[in-house]
C-alpha cells in the first residue's frame, strides 16, 4: 500500500518576504525616532531636564501604545480585514510622525506622541495578528529569523536620516515616512498569502491540539513574564542608550550611536535565523529563547563592571545580538500559545503589554537609580531580571 504522509502547510516565500519588509517598516516607524531623532531633539529643547522630559513623552506614550494595540487588535478580529485596519494606521501615524517635528513644547509634543503611538499600533497589531493567521506553527523559528531583519532595518534608516549633511534636521521624518510607506504597502498591496483554515478556525471547547499550543496556561504566562523581565532590560537602553554612552565619551555624535544600534542587531540577523531554523527541525522553541536571555543577563554584568568605554561596548555586544535574538524569535513562538484564533488579534495586544509596560517601569527605576549609583547600578538589576527570565525558560523547555 501506498505510504501517505501528512503534508506539512507551508505559507508562501513571496509572502513571507513581504511580510518581514512590511514588519521591518513597521520598525523604521519608530526605532530611529526613539532612539535617537526624539531624545536628540529634546535635548536640544530641554538641556538638563532632557531625561525628566524623555521619561515623561515615554510614560504616555507607552499608555498609548498599550491601549492602542489591544483595541485595534480588538477591531481587526471583530472587522475579519487585517489588511485594512495596518492601512489606516498607516496613514494616520505617517501624518503624525511628520506633525513631531513640529511640536516644540512638553505639551504639544505628549499630545502629538499620544496620537501617534495609537496610529502606529493601530498599524503594527494587525500585522502581528495576521503572521498567526497565515504562517504555520512549522515555519514559526523561520519567521521569528525572518522578523531579526526589521530592528536592523529599522536602526539602519536611523543611520541614514542622520548622516551629517545629508538631510536637513526639518526633513528627516519626512524621509522616514517615505521609506516606511516604501516597506509596508508592498504587504499590504499585493500579499496574498494561502489560507489554512487551520489557522483561523475556532478549535472545539475545551480542546487544544498538541500541534496549535506549547503546553498549559503556565507556558502562556511563563512565555509573558519572561519577555516583561526582558523588555524592561531593552528598554532601558533602548531610550538612555545615547545618554549611557555619552556619560562613558562625549565623543559618541548621535550617527555614531545609530551606526553601534545598527552593528548590534545586524550581527543577530544570521543567529536568529539559525536558532529559528533549529527550533523548527528539533521541535524546541523555547531552548533558543533561554540561552538567549541567559546571554542578555552575561552581557548586563559586563556592562556594570566594564572598566572603559572597549568592554562596555563589548558587553553591550553581547547584549544587544542576545537580545535582538531573542526579541524575533519570542515574537514568533508566541503565537504557539494563543489558544483562541477569534481573538488573535486582542490576545497579542495583552502580550504587547510587555513591550509597553517596561516603558512605564523604566523611567521611575532608571531617575531613582542613575542618580545614586550610575548607570552601573541599573545594570546590576537589569542582570538580576534577565537571569530570572532565563530561568523561567528552561523550567519551561524541561517541562517540554
Amino acid at each position: 500500500m501506498p505510504n501517505h504522509q501528512p503534508q506539512v502547510m507551508q505559507q508562501s516565500r513571496l509572502f513571507l518576504l513581504l511580510y518581514t519588509l512590511a514588519w521591518a517598516g513597521g520598525t523604521i516607524a519608530y526605532v530611529p525616532l526613539l532612539t535617537v531623532l526624539l531624545p536628540a531633539r529634546i535635548a536640544g529643547i530641554a538641556g538638563d531636564e532632557a531625561v525628566a522630559w524623555l521619561a515623561s513623552i515615554s510614560f504616555v506614550g507607552a499608555i498609548a501604545a498599550s491601549l492602542g494595540n489591544i483595541g485595534f487588535g480588538w477591531l481587526s478580529d471583530r472587522m475579519g480585514s487585517r489588511r485594512m485596519v495596518a492601512a489606516a494606521g498607516l496613514a494616520l501615524s505617517s501624518v503624525l510622525l511628520i506633525a513631531i517635528g513640529r511640536a516644540e513644547t512638553l505639551p504639544v509634543l505628549l499630545i502629538v506622541i499620544t496620537g501617534w503611538q495609537l496610529s502606529l499600533n493601530m498599524m503594527l497589531s494587525p500585522l502581528a495578528a495576521w503572521a498567526g493567521d497565515t504562517v504555520p506553527d512549522a515555519q514559526k523559528g523561520q519567521l521569528g529569523g525572518l522578523l531579526s531583519i526589521a530592528p536592523a532595518i529599522g536602526a539602519a534608516a536611523g543611520i541614514v536620516v542622520t548622516l551629517p549633511g545629508l538631510f536637513a534636521g526639518e526633513h528627516r521624518l519626512s524621509i522616514l515616512v517615505l521609506m516606511i510607506a516604501a516597506f509596508v504597502l508592498p504587504l499590504l498591496v499585493w500579499g496574498r498569502p494561502k489560507p489554512f483554515p487551520a489557522l483561523t478556525e475556532a478549535p472545539a471547547p475545551n480542546a487544544l491540539s498538541a500541534e496549535r499550543s506549547l503546553g498549559p496556561r503556565r507556558a502562556v504566562t511563563g512565555m509573558w513574564l519572561a519577555r516583561l523581565l526582558i523588555q524592561i532590560t531593552e528598554a532601558a537602553l533602548f531610550s538612555y542608550l545615547l545618554l549611557w554612552l555619552r556619560s562613558l565619551s562625549d565623543a559618541f555624535s548621535e550617527n555614531a550611536v545609530a551606526w553601534v544600534y545598527s552593528v548590534v542587531l545586524m550581527i543577530g540577523i544570521p543567529l536568529a535565523m539559525v536558532a529559528g531554523r533549529w527550533a523548527d527541525k528539533r521541535n524546541k522553541p523555547i531552548q533558543p529563547l533561554a540561552v538567549c536571555a541567559a546571554c542578555v543577563a552575561v552581557g548586563l554584568a559586563v556592562m556594570g563592571v566594564a572598566p572603559n568605554v572597549t568592554m562596555a561596548l563589548v558587553g553591550y555586544l553581547v547584549f544587544g545580538v542576545a537580545g535582538a535574538v531573542f526579541l524575533a524569535l519570542h515574537s514568533a513562538q508566541t503565537l504557539r500559545v494563543l489558544p483562541q484564533p477569534t481573538t488573535r488579534g486582542r490576545d497579542l495586544g495583552i502580550f504587547n503589554l510587555t513591550n509597553t509596560l517596561p516603558a512605564l517601569i523604566m523611567p521611575g527605576l532608571t531617575l531613582a537609580l542613575v542618580p545614586v549609583f550610575g548607570f552601573a547600578g541599573l545594570f546590576f538589576l537589569l542582570c538580576a531580571l534577565a537571569a530570572m527570565a532565563g530561568t523561567v525558560l528552561f523550567a519551561l523547555a524541561r517541562a517540554g
